[in-house]
């Protein structure tokens, strides 16, 4: 069964730094740490210039939700995170510093352990009833923007509000229905997964 992530029901963790603080949305393995987890899916909230923390090993994508964006400086090459370009990605070792344009920003955070697995980002504008089928083995799907969003299949009918998230089981085919809106779709992909279908196919005999 898809598991719904209310927002209202996570606790934002304030960053030593003072600079911000996270909302951990959903973790793998379940309470898994900075040093355990394989995947990890988040929401910042930055509110002073600062360095990001380095993650060794680590695969990292940002995408603005709220504000009017942060230039990160990546390793000496600026970045900017607006509206206009509102997604970045990046390795957990970079030495990261953010500068905020123009106040607070809210940003989606995906992390993923590299010799475990990988994650692909995508964005899709709503606008009336759609379709959707999680293909991935994981897939994480987030409401950046909208006030509400119905999903359902033959056996689920759920309701979201802006920043719940949901993981969805692989290959169910959904209905989306929504006004005006924008979710954020996270697919992960273990590698062992990947090497089992190889091997079944053939790949490697």
């Amino acid at each position: 069964m898809s598991t719904l992530i209310p927002f209202t029901g996570l606790s934002p963790v304030p960053w030593k730094n003072g600079a911000g603080s996270t909302t951990e949305i959903a973790v793998f393995p379940p309470d898994a740490g900075f040093d355990e987890f394989d995947w990890r899916v988040s929401l910042a909230s930055i509110a002073a210039d600062g360095p990001f923390s380095v993650f060794h090993g680590v695969e990292r994508t940002l995408a603005l939700v709220d504000g009017h964006g942060v230039t990160l400086d990546i390793d000496g090459e600026p970045t900017l995170l607006s509206a206009a370009d509102p997604v970045a990605a990046f390795e957990g070792e970079a030495r990261v510093v953010a500068k905020l344009n123009r106040g607070p920003s809210t940003d989606f955070n995906v992390m993923t352990r590299t010799d475990r697995c990988y994650h692909q980002f995508g964005r899709r504008r709503l606008d009336g009833p759609s379709g959707f089928v999680a293909r991935a083995p994981v897939t994480v799907l987030f409401l950046a923007e909208g006030d509400s969003l119905e999903l359902r299949s033959d056996e689920q009918r759920i309701a979201m509000v802006r920043y719940d998230a949901i993981v969805l089981d692989q290959g169910t085919t959904w209905k989306l229905d929504a006004g005006q809106g924008m979710i954020f779709i996270v697919d992960i992909h273990y590698y062992d997964d990947e090497d089992d279908l190889e091997d079944e196919d053939g790949y490697y005999e």
